[in-house]
C-alpha cells in the first residue's frame, strides 16, 4: 500500500509500506493492505511505518492531523 505523510511545508514520506500505525483520537490503530476506507483525526504522537524493502520500522513525530485511508492509499496530513 502507498503511504503519504505531508505537512504544510514538506512531504515527510511517500512510498510503499507493509503497515502504518497512527495515533488516532480514540487510540492508536494500525492500517494493513486492503484495509477498509476510513477518515480519522490524529492526536500528537508518532506515526510508525514499515517499508516494503526494509523491515526496520521508521517513525515521524506529529503534533496532530488527519488520516484518510482509501484503496490501499494512506494519506496523512500533519502539523
Amino acid at each position: 500500500m502507498k503511504l503519504r505523510i505531508i505537512s504544510a511545508e514538506d512531504i515527510l514520506f511517500e512510498g510503499e509500506v507493509k503497515s502504518v500505525t497512527l495515533p488516532g483520537t480514540v487510540g492508536a490503530f494500525t492500517v494493513l493492505p486492503h484495509h477498509a476506507s476510513l477518515i480519522s483525526t490524529l492526536t500528537p504522537g508518532v506515526v510508525r511505518y514499515t517499508g516494503m524493502t526494509d523491515a526496520k520500522e521508521q517513525s515521524v513525530d506529529i503534533g496532530g492531523g488527519i488520516a484518510d485511508v482509501d484503496n490501499d492509499v494512506v494519506s496523512v496530513c500533519v502539523y
